[in-house]
């Protein structure tokens, strides 16, 4: 074969030329492009500004949270002298002075980078502790960055106490570590802890979409909201699943698809979950197992689909209490879990969650997974139809068992209360004694439809009152209420009518003949009680 044939007579591609994954491209280069970390940064930008640095700071978080991106940063904002060459510590550095630009190329003479995992012993520290005696070369500090220091070994850690406590006044340590548990104590005593933080969804997801752009790739929104998620608080692992995802969209400038992402990871169609769960709740076994077997040819794993049933299950119940969507959530998504939270208690929510996570851990160490997962579904499909067990155990306890099992998604046909004193006795009746007590005294109806409620305030109220009343009127009634607090004209409260009502009737009684002629027969005679019946026959 010619070397032709090889391609042996063509030019080495250029170096500069060569591909960078994006986790590599697009590495932090200042601390504003650190995503996620705002306190941390804060602190070390107050620190930098007051001359207060540590001799030893400790980095730890889940991989892909920028640990040794922030430590190289660290390195830059302290070794920086500014383009002019006469700039101090800044927390941000110009990156373009030659300290910055060594340090950003990892060939800076005075920063060190070991690999703990593949130097673990006393003889690599004690290269460590023997050159750490002596001066920087060119930079202000000499620093040491040490990567999964947790690998040390214990002669190596002992090794490193001593020149860790007292450190020459021109170095600097810097670990980082994914296990900080393994760490020893008298390590973690010496340094200043920083912990990072995972990345949320939405801001991983708003990163990923700025890459897009710069990579000059069009991404739909929900694709990105599906890396983010798998990424789970990692940029690194997000970004290598982007830079999949555009590979995988080809050369057609197709862009990055959801479905296509969905099929990369073997994420469940969340449509197609929305539907299973509705199977379930509605007891149709045949329904549900055929709608997984339909995920299952499509490669999707089993295991993942108990783990977005179970992201469902979660996330009607944050929309039962009242929390926010969380994002990449559609607005079909929210109105389905909306819907399943007006008619799923939370005793019912619990049982989905227990038996979803029961068969979730059966799924993943089964020899048949989705048979495993076809018995799980059935056991939901079983136990929805059991009545509760609170309602049992009071039906036991007052002698009176029904046979009746309780339906999962059917809410509560109690009528809804339409006045102020109706919504006060349902709540007397239902054992919300304290919350009546403040409807009565505190609340002043303005309109009621439904469900939705207007009031007025005789007072100021507890910044969770609403809440409290809206979640309590939802747990009774199966319904989810809409309250709101509004000024302008209102009527009085209930115990303001009461008080009304009563002042009226002694108005009444103090002007009946019997009781005026017993006053002028006795002037210095008080009216104590009386009642509706004497009242009544003294007219």
């Amino acid at each position: 074969m010619s070397d032709s044939l090889l391609g042996l007579d063509e030019p080495p591609q250029p170096r500069d030329q060569a591909y960078r994954v994006l986790a590599r491209k697009y590495r932090p280069q200042t601390f504003s492009e650190l995503i996620g970390q705002d306190a941390m940064v804060t602190t070390l930008g107050n620190a930098i500004r007051r001359d207060r640095l540590a001799h030893a700071f400790l980095l730890t978080g889940v991989r892909g949270v920028g640990k040794t991106s922030t430590a190289r940063l660290i390195a830059k904002a302290l070794n920086c002298v500014g383009p002019d060459g006469q700039g101090g510590p800044t927390i941000d550095p110009c990156g373009v002075c030659e300290p910055c630009v060594a340090i950003a190329e990892g060939r800076h003479i005075d920063v060190i980078e070991m690999d703990a995992a593949s130097h673990t012993g006393i003889d690599d520290i004690r290269e460590i502790i023997e050159a750490s005696r002596y001066s920087a070369v060119s930079a202000r500090y000499k620093i040491y960055i040490i990567d999964e220091v947790h690998m040390l070994s214990k002669a190596a850690f002992n090794g490193l106490l001593k020149t860790l406590e007292e450190p020459p006044a021109h170095v600097k340590f810097l670990f980082a570590t994914t296990e900080v548990n393994k760490v020893p104590v008298t390590v973690l005593s010496r340094c200043q802890r920083f912990d990072l933080r995972r990345i949320s969804a939405e801001a991983l997801a708003a990163h990923f979409a700025m890459v897009s752009e710069k990579e000059g790739v069009e991404a739909e929104p929900e694709a990105l909201s599906m890396i983010a998620r798998a990424a789970e608080g990692s940029a690194r692992d997000g970004l290598s699943i982007l830079d999949q995802a555009i590979a995988h969209a080809g050369i057609e400038g197709e862009g990055v698809k959801a479905d296509a992402v969905r099929q990369m990871l073997g994420l469940s169609d969340r449509g197609a979950i929305r539907e299973l769960f509705g199977l379930l709740l509605n007891g149709d076994a045949g329904g549900a197992l055929a709608a997984l077997r339909l995920q299952y040819d499509m490669g999707v794993d089993p295991q993942a689909v108990l783990k977005t049933l179970l992201e469902t299950v979660h996330g009607v119940t944050l929309v039962k209490l009242g929390s926010d969507a969380t994002a990449g959530q559609s607005a079909e998504e929210m109105k389905s879990l909306e819907r399943w939270a007006a008619g799923l208690s939370f005793p019912m929510l619990h049982r989905l969650w227990q038996l979803l996570l029961k068969g979730h851990d059966e799924v993943a160490r089964a020899a048949l997974p989705i048979e495993a997962c076809e018995m799980a579904l059935l056991r939901v499909i079983h136990a929805s139809q059991l009545p509760d067990p609170g309602d049992l155990a009071r039906q036991i306890a007052s002698g009176v068992v029904t046979a009746t099992p309780a339906a999962p998604t059917a809410p509560k046909e109690n009528a809804l209360p339409g006045t102020m004193a109706e919504l006060a006795d349902h709540l007397e009746q239902n054992r919300r004694l304290q919350l009546a007590t403040q409807v009565r005294d505190y609340l002043r109806p303005v309109r009621f439809d439904g469900s939705e409620a207007e009031f007025g305030a005789a007072r100021p109220l507890p910044h969770d009152f609403l809440r409290d009343l809206a979640a309590a009127l939802r747990d009774t009634t199966g319904v989810n209420w809409r309250l709101r607090l509004v000024d302008g004209a209102s009527e009085p409260t209930l115990r303001e009518l009461q008080a009304s009502q009563e002042a009226a009737e002694r108005d009444a009684v103090l002007r009946s003949p019997m009781v005026v002629a017993a006053f002028e027969a006795f002037p210095e005679a008080e009216l104590i009680g009386w009642t509706k019946n004497n009242r009544s026959n003294q007219a």
